[in-house]
């Protein structure tokens, strides 16, 4: 991998260039530039390229000899390079270096990840780790310090816990570019001091606070937010959402995941009103490994903006410049410009986004869907695969849920609803049928049981609830990929099932699993602190393809399913939710009785 030169060590060398008193290393030819500084495409433009940065942009004839590279373009437009604001590499469950390998061929030159599952589970130690991982390979890999460990204070337990100390001391590394998503937006808004310290530590850095406002108050909730410093947020969920932070000067990060498809919706912000989009930007937040194999990243990304409706040029706007100024870096990053980084990927056709050639740093990495640089595999040390830690081997009578009456014959319980593709939740009443003092799942209904299980530290803990909206039939599924907590999580139809899900993943040292009848339908291990692994990633593909098929034949038919399950615990997000504590109200933030007396 090439060096990276800051602009201060070769601005000489890149004015020389320019000039035309020394050679270019590389220079692109005959492109047509998008220029997404001015909104326009510009025909016949080359760009003559120096120790990794741009040094011309027009016509560079005159920077060219025997010793520089050519790269003709022949026409195809040239953009710079794609990168995602707000991403969590865990939800990919491949190792920072094999997410790097898979997504630069789909045009994806930086990233801006948040390692909020790792912190959950290892803590400082655990962000270092997917630091280390990001070093020595192409892809830029920027960190966004985890600041919610635990998410949601007093009704979960974590693996670990972060506050104001820790992330004072992260802001002096520098691979961390901004504080990661301010999920406890009632902390800013009500002025919790901790909270408030962790805003001061990174502003006192000069460095961006990123959030998480999944309220659909716009009033002066959103306003106090905004006013304490946060710069983005991608949980808009409504085209009102992204509409309100845009007009208050935040950037609203635009969400398509694997299980997440908000784009639709939010994108009418853009398309259906005549705005400046400056502070519209597209994330994936969270993409499985068979959505990175199949579909792609952030190319995929931008081809569903531009078939909303939105103009490619805007789209690509929204991966690159939009990106770099909302994090302050559009000095190094975001634009094909004299000075900037030579992230640039060649596109043979900007509608269906077709990447033609990957350029990182000057250094062509990818070409036709393939890297052209090897990039070697991670190496994960044994404290960060040995995370799951049960108080004892579950049984079937540990899911038991008993009423006070054993002449009852039927019970009202809370329920969760889960919304396909949705991040959100809703909070429901069922009457559930009662056998022998216990409350029974009810198929008619579609509701079956759900628990959360302390995993960190073997203390046994245990939430029980129920859940309607995965059309289960029969069996279970169990996670260790829980959010924003990643203790054991396991939803289905019988406990005897749901005992050996558990105990399953306890064996593998977490990941994810089908059961049905006593039998494993299949199984992901997912070591690396229960969340990631260090497969390849078509490997783990084959294996997630085998869960959802698995959960087919439990009866489930939805998107993603695992990855809707893997939010019954964020108790951050409306309406309600199962943590290890128990049933929780996440528009009051209050626990709740899962019996309706």
């Amino acid at each position: 991998m090439k060096r990276r030169y800051a602009l201060a060590e070769v601005t000489e060398k890149l004015a020389a260039v320019a000039q035309g008193r020394e050679a270019a290393d590389t220079v692109i030819r005959n492109a047509r530039l998008v220029n997404v500084n001015t909104a326009e495409i510009v025909s016949g433009v080359d760009v003559a390229i120096t120790h990794g940065r741009i040094a011309l942009v027009g016509n560079a004839s005159h920077t060219i000899d025997e010793k520089t590279q050519i790269i003709e373009a022949q026409g195809s437009y040239i953009t710079p390079g794609f990168m995602d604001g707000h991403m969590h590499v865990e939800s990919s469950m491949l190792s920072v270096r094999e997410f790097a390998r898979v997504v630069m061929p789909h045009g994806t030159t930086a990233i801006f990840m948040d390692p909020h599952e790792m912190a959950n589970v290892l803590g400082m130690d655990g962000v270092r780790l997917m630091i280390e991982d990001g070093r020595n390979v192409p892809l830029r890999v920027y960190t966004a310090m985890p600041s919610c460990v635990p998410a949601a204070p007093g009704f979960e337990d974590t693996g670990a816990e972060l506050g104001p100390k820790e992330i004072e001391e992260a802001m002096t590394w520098k691979e961390v570019v901004g504080l990661g998503e301010m999920m406890n937006f009632p902390g800013v808004i009500q002025g919790n001091s901790d909270t408030h310290k962790e805003l001061q530590a990174t502003l006192n850095a000069n460095k961006t606070i990123t959030g998480h406002y999944s309220m659909p108050e716009t009033g002066a909730g959103l306003n106090a937010y905004v006013a304490a410093g946060v710069r983005c947020c991608h949980e808009s969920v409504r085209m009102e959402d992204a509409l309100a932070k845009m007009r208050l000067g935040m950037y609203a990060q635009l969400r398509e995941g694997s299980a997440w498809h908000d784009l639709k919706e939010t994108v009418r912000s853009i398309t259906e009103n005549r705005i400046d989009t400056r502070y519209a930007t597209l994330i994936s937040d969270d993409t499985h490994p068979e959505t990175l194999v199949s579909l792609g990243h952030l190319d995929h990304i931008v081809k569903r903006a531009i078939e909303e409706g939105v103009n490619p040029i805007t789209a690509v706007q929204m991966v690159t410049l939009n990106v770099a100024q909302c994090f302050e870096m559009s000095k190094d990053l975001g634009s094909i410009s004299p000075g900037r980084w030579a992230d640039i990927l060649i596109i043979s056709d900007l509608t269906n986004v077709t990447i033609e050639k990957v350029i990182i740093n000057g250094e062509l990495v990818a070409e036709n869907g393939k890297l052209t640089v090897e990039i070697s595999g991670s190496t994960y040390p044994d404290y960060a695969k040995k995370t799951v830690h049960l108080a004892g081997k579950l049984t079937a009578e540990d899911f038991a849920v008993s009423v006070p009456s054993l002449e009852q014959n039927q019970a009202k319980v809370r329920v969760i609803e889960i919304i396909e593709a949705k991040v959100g939740t809703y909070h429901r009443e069922c009457a559930l049928p009662v056998a022998a003092g216990k409350i029974q799942t009810d198929l008619r209904q579609d509701v079956i049981k759900a628990a959360v299980i302390e995993r960190h530290k073997a203390t046994g803990t245990m939430g029980k609830g129920f859940v309607k909206g995965f059309h289960l039939k029969e069996g279970a599924v169990a996670s260790t990929v829980s959010h924003d907590a990643h203790n054991l999580l396991i939803v289905g139809t019988n406990d005897a099932d749901m005992a050996l899900a558990g105990n399953t993943l306890a064996e593998v040292g977490g990941g994810l699993v089908a059961v049905k009848n006593g039998q494993i339908l299949a199984l992901l291990p997912l070591p690396i602190a229960g969340l990631m692994c260090e497969e390849p990633a078509e490997a783990v593909a084959g294996k997630v393809a085998s869960l959802e098929r698995a959960w087919q034949e439990l009866g489930c038919d939805l998107v993603s399913p695992f990855m809707t399950t893997s939010l019954l615990a964020l108790a951050v997000l409306p309406e309600l939710r199962l943590t290890n504590r128990g049933l929780v109200d996440t528009c009051q933030f209050k626990f709740l009785d899962l019996l309706i007396e």
